[in-house]
């Protein structure tokens, strides 16, 4: 019986549908790359023009590749960027030129193209995404012996040569938006119902990393679009306490409260924000139209 199922599954593996490679999808007059791709197809097309222009013009440091030469090799690379984001077309040909240069075998790195419309938000086709908390792109993640090791993201601190020596040098190199990694890892440590009840512990220790209220807003959206609803409005909520002076941020979270139904929540949310930001149209139509609602409601 166990042979059975074996052979069953083994069966089923090998006639599913393998997930396309170098996919292009067409949007509007452009088209964007989702899901694995490989270099090829970034010298042709409309990439061809951004992927040379920024590959050509960097030149990495030399006694940096020397040392990268010798040690990357033992690792592998997995990135996530999107053909439609700014920074991952200036990042991305940077990030192969320093590869190129330093002899990697491009067979251990996987490019995964990521989305940006609204409900597959920074997800791949083929999920390769999940449990990586790529909330900005690009994202660099490397990986010795199956385990991660750190990742480059959105951008390298000094360079990309400087940073990936740290890396491999294991000097305790710390990546951009260390406010969302304190967040993930606390999340992921505790879980839901934990977090809720403790995240304002966090706030000193994310006073010091935060740079920007969008930090925590991004990576909000990032689980709410991947049906992490509970996760994101947790995050929204700390975020909140966070910047509580920033109208933006209720109004954030009064959008994902506002999505999932949570009228009630989601006007006292609209409400603090546009208390701090009255010339806010957005803020106002929502406020209007969830007290519409309840109007309608009391009739019946």
């Amino acid at each position: 019986m166990k042979n059975l199922l074996f052979l069953l599954f083994s069966l089923s593996a090998l006639i599913a549908p393998a997930q396309p490679f170098n996919q292009e999808i067409a949007r509007d007059d452009t088209s964007v790359l989702l899901g694995k791709i490989n270099k090829d197809i970034l010298l042709n097309g409309t990439y061809k023009e951004w992927f040379e222009t920024h590959y050509n013009e960097y030149q990495p440091n030399k006694e940096q590749l020397s040392i990268i030469k010798n040690k990357l090799p033992e690792y592998t690379i997995t990135a996530f960027f999107g053909t439609w984001c700014g920074d991952s077309r200036e990042e991305l040909p940077r990030f192969y030129k320093v590869l190129d240069e330093a002899n990697f075998p491009l067979a251990r790195l996987t490019t995964v193209a990521v989305n940006n419309e609204r409900d597959h938000y920074k997800q791949s086709p083929g999920g390769e995404e999940e449990g990586h908390t790529i909330h900005r792109v690009p994202t660099f993640i490397f990986y010795k012996d199956g385990k991660e090791v750190n990742r480059i993201v959105e951008h390298p601190v000094s360079s990309f040569e400087a940073d990936v020596v740290e890396i491999l040098q294991q000097e305790n190199y710390i990546p951009n938006y260390q406010a969302v990694t304190t967040v993930s890892n606390t999340l992921a440590e505790m879980g839901l119902q934990k977090f809720q009840k403790k995240s304002k512990k966090l706030l000193p220790k994310l006073k010091k990393e935060a740079k920007s209220l969008s930090e925590l807003n991004t990576y909000s959206s990032v689980l709410f679009y991947s049906e992490q609803k509970d996760e994101a409005i947790a995050v929204a909520k700390l975020n909140t306490l966070l910047y509580p002076e920033e109208a933006y941020t209720y109004e954030n979270l009064g959008n994902k409260l506002y999505l999932t139904h949570k009228l009630p929540e989601a006007l006292e949310y609209y409400k603090k924000s546009f208390a701090l930001n009255p010339k806010n149209e957005r803020v106002q139509k929502a406020i209007a139209k969830i007290e519409e609602t309840q109007q309608e409601a009391k009739k019946y």
